[in-house]
This record gives C-alpha cells, structure tokens and sequence, in this order.
C-alpha cells in the first residue's frame, strides 16, 4: 500500500465515524454528550491533515509532520474514546458540567425555553451498544486502526 493510499484509508475512515456519528444524531435522535463531541474533533483535524498531504505540494519534513499530527489525532480520539468508555462502566468519574449553545442575543424568556427544551444527555449511560460495546468503545477501536494506518503512511514517507 501506499503512502497515499493508507492515507486516503485514514481520511475515508475518519470522515465515516463523524458522519455516523451524526447519522445517530439527526436520524436517529440520539443527542451527543459532551465526551461524544470531544471526539469528533480529531477526526475532523486527522481529515484536514490528510487533504493538506494529499492536496498540497510539500516537503518531505512538512509531509513528515502532518503524518504525525494525523497519528497523534487518532490517537487523541481513541483516547477520549477510551475514557468515555470508562466513564460509561462506572471504572471512573466522569466530567460533572454540562456543555450548551451559543446564549448571545437571547432574552431571558428564550434562554429559559432553550434550557427547558434541551435534551439531558448523561456521559456515564450508554445510549447505543452493539455487541456489548458503546459507541464511544467502537470509536475507540477504530480510532487505534486509523493510527495504524497514520503510522503506516508516516513510515513509508521517507
């Protein structure tokens, strides 16, 4: 395989956790915990490392340097991954504040109608499971193959 290849494997498999992810947000009604949108944000950093390596004429040490940021984005989200699934078994604790919207502009009446209308999403209950594991547990799992696939690419781009 090369470089590009693995690369492009990276990026594909990154773009298909976040549109899962917001498949089972818009489409299946399961609202996000905080810890769920944490690890979405690496993915979207690893898919904007990989088009700039793709896309983008660089040197080899630039070349070098997003490959690694690719790997460490993977490896950022699988962690999150890691301890929200911990979180979720009750082996630790989980963040105690809660994550909310924009409140610029709003009076008082729609601020309280957000409040009231939003849903409550708890990190520590499993929304979805399959084969007894959440999803933060399969975007773990997936998130360590995207590392190998960043670490694959990094190694082939001496």
């Amino acid at each position: 395989m090369t470089r590009n290849f693995l690369v492009i494997l990276a990026i594909v498999g990154s773009l298909s956790l976040l549109l899962g992810a917001l498949a089972f947000q818009h489409l299946g009604g399961l609202a996000p915990c905080k810890m769920c949108i944490w690890q979405r944000w690496p993915h979207g950093a690893a898919v904007v490392f990989g088009a700039l390596v793709l896309l983008v004429p660089l040197g080899v040490g630039a070349v070098r340097l997003l490959l690694g940021a690719g790997l460490l984005a993977a490896l950022t989200t699988a962690a999150i991954g890691f301890y929200h699934t911990g979180v979720e078994r009750g082996w630790w604790e989980g963040p105690s504040s809660c994550s909310s919207g924009s409140t610029t502009g709003m009076s008082t009446d729609e601020l309280m109608d957000q409040i009231m209308s939003a849903p409550l999403v708890r990190c520590d209950e499993v929304a979805w499971q399959m084969l007894g594991l959440s999803m933060a547990s399969w975007n773990m799992l997936a998130s360590l193959l995207l590392a190998v696939f960043w670490l694959m690419a990094l190694r082939r781009a001496a």
